[in-house]
Formats: C-alpha cells, sequence, structure tokens
C-alpha cells in the first residue's frame, strides 16, 4: 500500500519533539509542535497548513517565530491548535515585534484553542496589524480537524498545565489496480487524482470523467479503485503519568500504524517522572501495547541518560511485545 503520507521526527530524541507530515501528492503538511524547526527547508515550511500545539512551553512553541516569518508573503491561511491558552500564546508572540509596515501582506492565522468542551477561534490577520478578533465559539467532540481525507483527534491530558495528544487518521486508503487499469487500456496520470477524489465524494454513477482523450462515466473507472483501512499516526509527549491520562491516550492512539511516543524517564526515575509530569519509557510500551499500535517510536528523552539510550529503548520495547 503506497502512503497517503510521510512521517518523520524533525529532531533527534535529546532535541525538541516535533513531528512534519508531508502530505503525498498534495503541496500539504500538518507540523505537531513547532519547537526548533529550522532544519526543515524552506520549501517544506511553506507546505504547512495546520500546526497542532501540545502545549507551549518553549522547547514547543518557540519555532513559531520562524513559521511566521516564512509565511509572510503566503496567501494561504495557517491554522494553530492548541490547548486553552494558544490564542493568548500567539497574540503574546505576535505583540513582540513592530507591524507598522505590515497592512498589505496576505498572511492570515486562525487560532483554535481546545478545552474539554469547547473549541475557542480567534483571527490574526495582517491587515489589521494582527489585532485580536474573537470568534463564536463551537462545542468540542474530540475532532480538531476534519477535511475529506483527514481526521485530526485530539485529547485533553494533563501536563501539570493543560496539554493535548493528536492522532491523524486517513478516512480509507484508495489503491488503483494496476491489472485493470492495463486491461482497460488507460495511462497512468494525474486523473487518477481526480477519480480518488470522486470515489472519497461518493460521485454520481452517470458522472463523467475525461481520460486520454475520451469520456468514462464514474461507473466504468470505479471498479479501478480497491479501497483498504486509511494510515493512522498518533503523537504523545509531556504528559503526567496518571492513569486517567493514560486511559485517554490509549483511547486516542488505538490501532495507530505509528505512535510517536515520548519516554522520557526510565522506570527506575519513576519519582521524578511523576515530579515533573512525563512518561517513563515502560509506560510508553504499555500504552503502545494496550493500544494495539503497531509501530512504537520514542522520541523526548531526558539530557540525563544521553549515555543510556538503548536501555531507554529497550524498557519500553519489553513493556511493548509483553
Amino acid at each position: 500500500m503506497k502512503p497517503t503520507f510521510h512521517h518523520k521526527p524533525v529532531n533527534n530524541e535529546f532535541e525538541d519533539p516535533s513531528l512534519f507530515v508531508r502530505m503525498v501528492r498534495e503541496r500539504r503538511a500538518f507540523l505537531f509542535d513547532s519547537g526548533r524547526i529550522d532544519r526543515l527547508e524552506t520549501g517544506d515550511l511553506l507546505k504547512i497548513t495546520d500546526v497542532f500545539v501540545t502545549h507551549t512551553h518553549i522547547d514547543h512553541f518557540i519555532g513559531f517565530d520562524t513559521l511566521l516569518r516564512t509565511f509572510l508573503r503566503r496567501a494561504a491561511p495557517l491554522r494553530v491548535y492548541g490547548p486553552e491558552n494558544i490564542a493568548d500564546c500567539v497574540e503574546g508572540k505576535l505583540k513582540g515585534y513592530t507591524w507598522n509596515l505590515i497592512h498589505e501582506y496576505p498572511i492570515r492565522i486562525e487560532v483554535f484553542g481546545l478545552t474539554p468542551r469547547e473549541v475557542r477561534h480567534a483571527s490574526f490577520y495582517a491587515e489589521n496589524g494582527f489585532g485580536r478578533i474573537d470568534r463564536d465559539s463551537r462545542p468540542f467532540d474530540g475532532i480538531a480537524l476534519r477535511e475529506t481525507p483527514y481526521t485530526v483527534r485530539a485529547a485533553v491530558l494533563s501536563h501539570g498545565i493543560p496539554c493535548l495528544g493528536f492522532s491523524l487518521e486517513e478516512d480509507f486508503h484508495i489503491n488503483i489496480d494496476k491489472a485493470a487499469l492495463n486491461d482497460m487500456g488507460l495511462p497512468v496520470g494525474p486523473w487518477l487524482g481526480v477519480l480518488k477524489k470522486m470515489v472519497r465524494g461518493s460521485a454520481a454513477p452517470d458522472s463523467t470523467l475525461r481520460v486520454d482523450g475520451r469520456n468514462f462515466l464514474f461507473s466504468e473507472l470505479s471498479s479501478l479503485a480497491r479501497i483498504s483501512s486509511g494510515q493512522k499516526v498518533s503523537y504523545i509527549t509531556d504528559v503526567s503519568p496518571e492513569e486517567a491520562n493514560i486511559e485517554k491516550i490509549v483511547g486516542l492512539v488505538t490501532d495507530s500504524d505509528t505512535l510517536y511516543c515520548e519516554a522520557y524517564f526510565l522506570h527506575e526515575d519513576m519519582e521524578r517522572a511523576v515530579e515533573r509530569h512525563h512518561l517513563t519509557a515502560k509506560i510508553a510500551g504499555e500504552i503502545a501495547r494496550k493500544a494495539g499500535v503497531r509501530n512504537l517510536s520514542l522520541i523526548h528523552f531526558s539530557p540525563k541518560y544521553m549515555d543510556r539510550v538503548e536501555e531507554i529503548k529497550a524498557e519500553a520495547m519489553r513493556e511493548y511485545t509483553g
């Protein structure tokens, strides 16, 4: 199965946690946490349409300045999702600069603060000097973003402060049957992307699609599409090792193809993990096992373990594999 999106951590386990997700065959990407992100090329940064921030500690949010500077002349809006204080934090960032020459720039920033009950929406536009505009809120149903074919779900967790966990899910995956394509004598090309959009949109059977100079009915082409389960990638970091948090996380990340999860402490330092509101490697493995994830990728290690990386991985994998 060819993936719909590619995902990779921006930094190593001892640096700022951040996950870059690029949508295949689209000029679009998602970013989970925006700590240090200057390793990303400008072309990749410009693909980012949506940023999902777990919380606004400096190692998860300092890269917002990098995004802001990159996007000043971009017409497409930047959407930022975060905990309940995210609009205040974005506003504070913007107030740290002088914007007297900004009014003709196209940049627009839409900010969504997720609370257990509602999603609070605020807008910041260059045309009015980034003055804050508070919008109507909506009930929070566990979904941060839903745009075919993607859904980003969020859980409100605790890190001593409100902190979010995220999962990115593809509604379903579409593969093209190449043998059937060859049997029909049709070429590979951009039209297959249009066909996939028609499948996702449940197009009418008599809808037409022009291929290689000929018109075809959707009903004639729909059999080329093979439907399977979509991808799911989840991202969890900076979470208190409380049972309530663990239960929420398991529910959020169940059946993930890949779970990116912090393993900040070894379990021998559980007391310190409780004090600092972080997971241990053992708990990360336990979460992955209970949730039935297919791949566990460990992120965000405490610098105190610089020479004990393999111990962290081994502890998590022992619990993960049982």
